[in-house]
Order: structure tokens, then sequence, then C-alpha cells
């Protein structure tokens, strides 16, 4: 079978991509490549602005001041097993950053979406255990590996259940999922998980992590499509369609949570 490379993207002339976090990391990669796509190869318009996801006056101002044509948001910004923290709005900076922020700047763009929402993930969902008791770690000893599970098995829910309220009101709009794998990017630095990245023979570089990005968000894939690398245990390889963990296919969890994010959030249309 062919690769699947950033040469294979298609001509992307007038469309609009918003991706979080593309100041560096597989966000820089991925819009430098959708850019790239654009204008028979000529490099496409770069608008930068300020948001903040995990800090929800940021992402209500930024919201609020999106007038614009939207085909593609890539919700990729996000932060891997930090130390206890809260945002501006006293709620865990992980869980904030990695889902709250997101689910609501998804749900305040979304009348703007033409075309789909991307959201990346990791493998580590797999492992991931939400307590809707106490979704924003108040009561719990604060475990930052288990946060961040939790909060990407939080981002594979929300894609479940925004799929299905889409397909309910006969949308045409996708909501499909991205695994970079293992890239070998700074996002873990700080980790004891880390160590792996020593290991290039079980990683991706960060250009083939994003891959799975770029084609989450370009390729004709059904809606709660999961994207990963090829690889063993979608650690590392090319992007193809595999399948999320059982435990991101709960329906019934993924409904409870969607209710108690909006309950964190607030007012989200």
């Amino acid at each position: 079978m062919t690769r699947w490379t950033a040469n294979d993207l298609p001509d992307l002339t007038g469309r609009t991509v918003l991706i979080t976090g593309a100041g560096r990391g597989l966000g820089l990669i991925a819009a430098r490549e959708l850019a790239r796509a654009a204008v028979a190869g000529l490099p496409g318009t770069f608008d930068v602005r300020h948001l903040d996801v995990s800090d929800l006056t940021s992402v209500r101002t930024f919201a609020d001041s999106w007038s614009d044509r939207l085909d593609i948001l890539i919700n990729n910004a996000g932060v891997m097993d930090v130390p206890a923290g809260r945002t501006p709005d006293g709620l865990d900076v992980q869980t904030a950053t990695n889902h709250t922020g997101p689910f609501l700047l998804t749900n305040l763009l979304l009348g703007h979406v033409t075309d789909r929402v991307v959201h990346v993930t990791s493998q580590l969902h797999r492992q991931g255990r939400i307590d809707l008791t106490d979704l924003d770690w108040r009561t719990r000893v604060y475990n930052g590996m288990a946060a961040n599970q939790a909060s990407k098995l939080a981002v594979v829910l929300f894609s479940l259940e925004l799929q299905r309220r889409l397909t309910a009101t006969g949308s045409p709009l996708r909501s499909v999922l991205a695994s970079p794998g293992i890239a070998r990017t700074a996002l873990a630095s700080h980790s004891r998980s880390n160590i792996v990245n020593r290991f290039t023979f079980l990683t991706n570089t960060p250009e083939r992590g994003a891959l799975s990005l770029l084609y989450a968000a370009t390729q004709d894939v059904p809606g709660n499509t999961y994207i990963g690398p090829n690889g063993l245990g979608g650690l590392r390889g090319d992007p193809t369609v595999r399948r999320q963990g059982e435990n991101g296919l709960d329906e019934a969890m993924a409904a409870r949570l969607w209710d108690a994010t909006a309950d964190l959030v607030g007012a989200i249309a």
C-alpha cells in the first residue's frame, strides 16, 4: 500500500482552517502543510490570533470576534501530565486545556463550520477513566497522568456525542478524531513519560505524527472516524483509519459527559 503523505493533500484553495496551538509542534507543522496545499503550491494566508483555550473568557472573546466562514476547525492545543493548577475560571488546567475549553470553542464556532471538526486525542485515552462527580479534580487527589488520560478520553467521547447530535439534526458536518501516536515533540518534556522519546523505533517524528491531523482534516471519512498511525499499538507509522478504545464508544457516558461539561462552562450557544 502506498504511504499517505502531505504531498497527497487535496487542493485547499479558498478554504479556511482554524488550528489551535499552531505556534509550535504538531499544530505548526499542520498549519504549514495545509497552507502549502493552497493556490497551486503557493503559500496560503496566515492570520494569527490570540486564544487561550484554558481560559473560558478568552474562548468566548475569540468566538465572538469570529465572523468568517470556517471550513475546518482543528482542536490541537493541549498539555500533558502537568502539575495541579487552576485556570482563571477555577478549573483544572489540564482538563480545561484538553477538553473543557475546546468543548466550549467548538460549540460557539459550530455555526460557522462548513465541513468538519477535528479533535486531537491520544492513545492514552484507552487507559482513561472519567469521574463525572469530580470531572474537574476538586475532591480527588490530583494525578497528572490520570488527568491526562481522562481528558483524552473526554475528547473521544465529545466527538462521539457531537457526531450523534449532528447526525440527529441532519447536519452534513463531521466530527473526526486524530491521534499522532507518540510524536517526539516537547509536549511531554517535563514528564517522566518522556523517556519513551529516547526509543525512536517506538515513536514518530513530529512531521509524521502531524500526518494524522492532516489526514483527518482533509480526507473523505465518515463522522467520528478515528485516524492514527498504522504501526503496532498505534504508536508510530503512517495515518490510517483505526478504532478508538471501547471506553470511547460508550454513548451513554458521552451524553452524560456533554451535560457535565456544559454545566462547567455555562452557556454554549
